[in-house]
């Protein structure tokens, strides 16, 4: 009743819809999460190859590896999700116009998320993650902020991109 009474009132009014990734125009858009999901691919594949190396044939081995697989699969999505919304809601034609690589690299990463869900290569993850440090730099550049390299402080440790705050 009450949804039907909004849609009468918006039909007769025309409300102004906002849009924003979450469905709040919070402008708040930040690729660490997209960084952290490739991080976690990486590191589900490492400890993939660990246990298939250890041998792991039992119903614990297993039960890890299928755990493994679907967190791995889930943080190639979730990268995937974060940049499409950064992609989508944030840059504009002018940020393509001063980095006329984005359209091209938001394709590699969202061909290079698939590839990880879609295999056990760890060096397609690893170029997954390079792809995305290189969008969080222009990211960044697009908000006037610099940015610094470091190792992540945990597993797998690799380079990632930082705003230099």
């Amino acid at each position: 009743m009450l949804y039907q009474l909004l849609t009468r009132l918006d039909e007769k009014f025309g409300f102004e819809r906002a849009k924003a990734h979450c469905d709040i125009p919070c402008g708040i858009y930040d690729p660490s999460a997209a960084q952290i999901a490739a991080l976690t691919v990486i590191r589900m594949i490492d400890l993939m190859s660990d246990l298939a190396a250890k041998g792991g044939q039992d119903l614990a081995a297993m039960n890890s590896m299928a755990r493994y697989i679907a967190s791995k699969e889930e943080h190639a999505e979730k990268a995937k999700h974060e940049v499409r919304v950064i992609w989508g809601d944030y840059i504009k034609p002018d940020h393509i116009s001063k980095y006329p690589e984005l359209p091209e690299l938001a394709h590699k990463i969202m061909m290079l998320g698939s590839k990880a869900r879609q295999t056990v290569d760890r060096q397609q993850a690893l170029d997954l993650l390079n792809a995305i440090n290189q969008f969080a730099e222009i990211f960044w550049a697009t908000k006037g902020v610099a940015t610094k390299r470091a190792k992540a402080p945990y597993l797998p440790g690799e380079e990632v991109v930082y705003p230099a705050l």
